[in-house]
Formats: C-alpha cells, structure tokens, sequence
C-alpha cells in the first residue's frame, strides 16, 4: 500500500510494481488533509484488506508517512518504508510559524492564518500534534535526503533511534525526490536495504 505525499496521487504506486513483482501494489488518494481524518480514511483502507492479504507493506512518503503513524496501524501492516517522511510535526509548524512570523498567541487567537508559502496554519492542528504523540512500532526503513527543507537531520536522527528504524542518507538529496539520479537512489535503496523478501505472498526476513 502506497501512501502518498502533499500534492501527489495513488497513481505514483504504479512505480513500485516492478520493485514489488510479487505483490499486488496499491495506492490510496486520501481526501482529507489532517491528521485525525486521514488517518482514520488510511485505517478503514488497510483494515478492509487485512482478510483478503496475509502480509501488508507499507511504502508512504513524505506527510503520507505522519498520517500513516496516526492510522493505528500496529497488527495490521507487517513492515513499512518511508520517505522524507515528517516524524515530528510540531517542530515542523513551529517552523513554519517562524517561517510566518506568527507567534502562538496569534494562532491560538485567529484560529487559522494563511502564509504567504502557501501552507495554512491552524490551532486545531498544532493542539491535536501535542496531544497525539507519535506511536509507531512497526518494523521501518528510511530513506532520507541530505538537503531535506522540512525535516533536520538531527529530527530524523533522533525518530529513528528512538524507533528502532533504519535510516539511509542521500548525499546532497531533497526532501522530494524525483529527479532521475534521485529516483534511481530510492529504487537501489529498496532494493539494498530490503529487510524482507516476498515470494508467493510470504514475507522471509533477510
């Protein structure tokens, strides 16, 4: 299952068939954009799939990968890789706000405020991040660009030895890749860093 990032699609699943060949890929289009509800709309998805598929991996990108670690997924995915994914949030809106020039008792009081990045800033978001801490325990690889603009390395260093999760740099990579020298970095790290075959539907570990 493909969880995709801000402006992407389910249709970008398509580019992990042939790095899955054994596996039926997937993507969803979520239709909401917070944390609560789309977590909730990626849950229910995964859910419905747990009687028909015995194992279920996870490929989220980006804030896909913060939405999928407030979907309660644990039981229901056996293994996920994220990239860029956002692993604290708050920090990210505390940026953003510095970013605005906007302080907290501004935000508290208009409730919503528009930047002029094109990012929104909302009371209701920041207030359900601190007190929705992350818990995530689903086995997880990262993969993770040296130049990424939302994330420091010191917040994705920190997320993945707090949760035990692999993380592998790209030298001089964004926080979106998509260029061909970065793409080809992501299918090699996919295929390097695989902590599990899949053969017939089983997952072996390696």
């Amino acid at each position: 299952m493909y969880i995709h990032g801000k402006g992407g699609n389910a249709v970008e699943s398509q580019h992990y068939r042939s790095l899955f060949p054994n596996c039926e890929v997937m993507g969803l289009d979520y239709k909401t954009f917070t944390p609560w509800e789309t977590g909730e709309e990626i849950h229910e998805v995964i859910d419905g799939l747990k009687d028909e598929y015995e194992n279920i991996i996870l490929i989220a990108n980006s804030i896909g990968a913060f939405f999928s670690m407030n979907a309660d997924l644990e039981g229901l995915v056996k293994r996920a890789y994220f990239i860029s994914p956002i692993v604290n949030m708050e920090k990210l809106i505390g940026d953003m706000m510095t970013w605005a020039n906007v302080t907290e008792d501004e935000l508290r009081e208009e409730e919503l405020i528009h930047t002029e990045f094109g990012e929104d800033l909302s009371w209701e978001y920041l207030s359900y991040v601190r007190s929705h801490s992350i818990q995530w325990k689903i086995p997880t690889k990262i993969l993770y660009g040296e130049n990424d603009n939302l994330t420091s390395m010191e917040t994705i260093s920190d997320f993945a030895r707090t949760h035990d999760a692999g993380l592998t740099v790209m030298q001089k990579g964004e926080h979106w890749f998509h260029t061909e020298e970065q793409m080809k970095c992501l299918d090699d790290w996919l295929g390097r860093e695989s902590f599990f075959k899949v053969n017939r539907g089983h997952i072996t570990e390696t």
